[in-house]
């Protein structure tokens, strides 16, 4: 039985990596700052197969005791997917000071901490595994909202920088979302953004948070033992690059 902490469990893209994970019989670790969206995805899986808690990845101290906690659930971790993130949609002349330090804490600190503890551990146990990180096309060509951009754009620089400091017991790679429907950041995109997405796409069937899901799991899987470093697209052909 293989166990993998996914983080931003509670809806959209996490809860899809936790339905399929469950159904492929691996044993998922959740956090989400979202209760009652946990409580709502623990209903629909059998007993033992998930567990959940309520974490702000954004409070450091709240961060490493989930991650103490998981350790001494279970002795083997076999994938982290770190997928929480935070994303206002607004001009970086609107943020202030906390909501600046508040964004570059969930979608990059918690990464950078997250990671390493995750790494350390499975170092120790000589085994393997694999991350996962969830970055966005925003992080490749920019983004009208600049704070976003710049961490999602961090996070592909972790993700390289990781892969080779973590070889070779860990594999590490990314998934670079574009347009995704039925997710919170959807609603905050803008329309003249949502109209730009779409244009650009080659393929029109919309991607939804399953269709991520599936990369994801690609990526944790042994089939793609070969791969680390990567950043692998999510975008209907959109922005060639």
């Amino acid at each position: 039985m293989q166990q993998v902490i996914v983080t931003g469990v509670g809806n959209g893209i996490g809860a899809a990596v936790a339905r399929k994970c469950v159904a492929q019989g691996v044993t998922v670790i959740g956090c989400d700052i979202d209760g009652p969206a946990i409580e709502r995805l623990a209903q629909e899986f059998p007993r033992n197969t998930f567990f959940g808690e309520v974490v702000d990845v954004g409070d450091l101290g709240a961060l490493r005791r989930f991650f103490g906690r998981c350790t001494e659930r279970f002795d083997s971790l076999d994938g982290l997917v770190n997928n929480a993130g935070l994303y206002h949609g607004k001009s970086v002349y609107k943020y202030s000071d906390d909501e600046i330090d508040r964004i570059i804490a969930v979608n990059l600190t918690a990464l950078i901490h997250l990671s390493k503890d995750f790494a350390a551990h499975v170092q120790q146990t000589g085994k393997s595994a694999a991350i996962v990180n969830l970055t966005s096309v925003a992080g490749e060509v920019g983004s009208s909202d600049a704070l976003y951009g710049s961490t999602k754009a961090a996070v592909i620089g972790l993700t390289k920088s990781n892969a080779m400091n973590f070889a070779p017991h860990l594999r590490v790679n990314a998934v670079s979302p574009a347009l995704i429907r039925e997710t919170a950041n959807y609603h905050r995109i803008p329309q003249y953004r949502l109209e730009e997405y779409q244009r650009q796409e080659t393929l029109k069937e919309p991607i939804l948070p399953e269709g991520v899901a599936d990369v994801v799991m690609f990526l944790l899987s042994d089939a793609s033992r070969h791969l680390t470093g990567k950043i692998v697209p999510v975008d209907n052909g959109a922005y060639p690059r």
